[in-house]
């Protein structure tokens, strides 16, 4: 006979604690995360445990269907960087473990529970219990930064133009803020200052705010920056670049967003718009703003420039 909600989830709360979980995720949300990673619906055993990878949505659909809870849809951030981020951290999950390289804010991203934790949690509510969560706890550093590592090794190292190697988070956007960096501003941009260059894991990435608030750029929100800046000191140029994959080319009103974050700017704002392969970039032609410029990774050599009197450079400048 199926056991009533309540039971389960007050366990799974007692399980979190145990794991010495943060108080911020001992909560009846993360206890329901933790039930669906283990796919313990209420008429199995701990013992029963399973491991199957889930993304967020099928997570709240679960929880939906056999805990009867019902997550709004705005919540899977919440549960993606208040569950699921500290789970990951903890090492009692393991993020995208079937393709490692996954970039972490691709919609395919996907959880499973750490083999380890399986394990242990199989012996919960038995006698040996006591004794694998001790024998864990000793582990458990060693286990977070085991998966921490595998998770680095997958970073994608990118030499600035001071020689340093940045990582950024895996996958096909940072590939092309890599070549970016490493191709185009050597042979567009030589000898440019790399001011900022996004990264989808941490939304950071490179940032020299005290160079950009030198040149009058005052950022509060990183979603509105272009994906790279590169400052020219000698021609004192600025060169906007946003890196498109799947969306975002410099089209008229991406155009005029970036002239409204870097109004007062006294530099010239040069508009970049980087694509990986001409495939990509045929996808977006009729979108791509006048007065700016297209660069394709697979072709480096070349730059397309969109009208204008000048082929290369800043406008509304002399």
């Amino acid at each position: 006979m199926p056991r009533q909600i309540k039971t389960v989830v007050n366990e799974a709360l007692l399980v979190l604690k145990d794991l010495d979980l943060p108080k911020e995720q001992q909560n009846d949300r993360s206890a329901l995360c933790l039930l669906a990673l283990l796919n313990l619906t209420r008429d199995k055993q701990w013992s029963e445990l399973e491991d199957p990878l889930m993304g967020i949505t099928p997570i709240m659909d679960w929880i939906k269907k056999y805990y009867k809870v019902v997550y709004a849809p705005n919540t899977r951030e919440t549960i993606r960087r208040q569950t699921m981020h500290q789970f990951v951290q903890a090492g009692i999950a393991v993020i995208n473990p079937d393709e490692a390289a996954r970039p972490v804010n691709s919609p395919h991203t996907v959880y499973q529970i750490s083999p380890e934790v399986l394990q242990l949690l199989k012996q919960y509510k038995t006698k040996a219990w006591l004794a694998s969560l001790v024998e864990y706890k000793e582990n458990q550093a060693s286990l977070a930064e085991k998966y921490a590592k595998i998770r680095e090794q997958e970073m994608i190292p990118v030499t600035t133009p001071l020689g340093e190697i940045v990582r950024l988070t895996p996958g096909e956007h940072s590939e092309l803020i890599k070549n970016i960096i490493e191709v185009f501003g050597p042979r567009f941009a030589s000898g440019s200052q790399l001011l900022y260059a996004g990264d989808t894991g941490s939304k950071l990435g490179i940032f020299e705010n005290a160079a950009l608030k030198k040149l009058g750029v005052t950022v509060d929100e990183h979603g509105k920056m272009p994906d790279v800046i590169l400052y020219d000191t000698e021609r004192n140029w600025l060169f906007l670049i946003e890196a498109v994959t799947s969306h975002g080319p410099v089209d008229a009103k991406r155009h005029v967003e970036l002239e409204q974050l870097f109004t007062g700017v006294e530099a010239g704002l040069v508009y970049v718009t980087a694509f990986p392969n001409r495939t990509t970039m045929a996808r977006y032609l009729a979108d791509i703003a006048w007065e700016t410029e297209v660069w394709v990774a697979d072709a480096p050599s070349h730059l397309i420039h969109f009208d204008g009197d000048r082929f290369l450079g800043p406008y509304g400048k002399e």
